[in-house]
């Protein structure tokens, strides 16, 4: 059974896309545009509640497709992350939200800038923790494939026991390739403990796996390290092959945008050991072709270059670096993260 945080309200809403389960607050009085909340990659909308319950507006957690309690269907890599923000606008539609204060984290930075892209009027004003780099996975500073078919990016790069781990809903920290061991080393900075734990390795294990959801199919590579981005789930559709989100540049809406990032992030880095030309650097996966055919991607670099972008094309964005923090600073700064979200919402009202 979920859990679900007193306050806080689990519903399913019916669009004519898919099932969706949505959490909602509504605190007494309060008014204004909603703050819509959109989670990453192996986690869910329960992730999104110490938040909720802090803010003194509306807010909206969606579970994306084939996480949570929502309609596990099947993700159309080929369309980059539209499928997931495509869901996230139809919830929004059949809810009658008109316009919102959208916050990604992670994979949901993605789906956000993808909703930017497609559907400006649902965006008020954006927030960015910790997001996907805006090329995609498999690419170099200007956005640059590494390799034409951005060989080792993709479902057959996921840790096969780990997603094996996900299927059999294993709680355990035995191994490092638990879920509950990859939420202490990857998804918060060494050391840290809210108590809640045991909520978020609920919220990772909602994950569905499998070719049509996480992690994704793949194909054999010519290049380094062997293997390519196929055309099914999750982690193909944040490749470079399908992805692209840098057309923010030349979006007609420009809403503000607040990037938060953790100075500690395991994850999303411009070294990051879940990059496969990272662990080749570093001896973890032999064969590494060298810098020049597989660099590390530097994922904060090019987010920074493109928002620069963004900004000298009529937008604006803020970068807070929250030093003691890792891929999760809503959780691990709780407060901070609420002030600054609340004054980025106060300035676009």
């Amino acid at each position: 059974m979920t859990t679900i945080l007193d306050g806080i309200e689990a519903v399913t809403v019916e669009t004519d896309r898919l099932r969706a389960s949505v959490l909602r607050r509504t605190p007494s009085g309060a008014e204004g545009a909603p703050v819509v909340l959109v989670h990453g990659n192996v986690s869910s909308s329960l992730f999104w509640q110490p938040l909720m319950l802090a803010l003194p507006r509306p807010t909206i957690a969606i579970d994306l497709r084939g996480f949570g309690d929502s309609e596990a269907l099947p993700v159309d890599a080929t369309r980059g992350l539209r499928d997931f923000s495509d869901d996230v606008a139809s919830v929004l539609d059949a809810l009658g939200v008109s316009s919102a204060h959208v916050v990604g984290w992670s994979m949901g930075g993605g789906v956000v800038l993808q909703l930017l892209l497609d559907r400006p009027d649902l965006v008020r004003s954006l927030t960015l923790q910790a997001p996907v780099p805006p090329f995609g996975f498999g690419t170099r500073l200007d956005g640059s494939l590494c390799a034409p078919d951005a060989a080792g990016t993709g479902g057959w790069g996921a840790n096969a026991d780990f997603v094996a781990r996900l299927a059999a809903g294993d709680t355990t920290a035995e191994a490092q390739s638990s879920p509950r061991s990859v939420y202490r080393s990857s998804y918060v900075a060494p050391g840290f403990d809210d108590g809640r734990e045991d909520l978020w390795v609920e919220s990772m294990l909602s994950t569905r796996t499998g070719e049509d959801n996480y992690p994704g199919d793949g194909v054999p590579s010519d290049s380094w390290p062997g293997f390519a981005p196929g055309d099914r789930g999750v982690l193909n559709a944040m490749s470079a092959k399908h992805l692209d989100l840098s057309g923010i540049v030349d979006a007609p809406e420009k809403p503000a945008i607040l990037w938060v990032r953790g100075a500690h992030d395991a994850i999303v880095g411009d070294e990051s050991f879940f990059d496969f030309h990272t662990l080749g650097k570093h001896g973890i996966v032999p064969g590494w072709p060298g810098d020049e055919a597989a660099p590390p991607q530097p994922m904060i670099a090019q987010t920074r270059a493109v928002l620069e972008r963004y900004a000298a094309s009529g937008g604006s964005f803020e970068e807070v670096v929250f030093e003691g923090a890792g891929h999760s600073p809503h959780l691990e700064d709780p407060e901070r993260f609420r002030e600054l979200l609340l004054a980025h919402v106060a300035a676009a009202e």
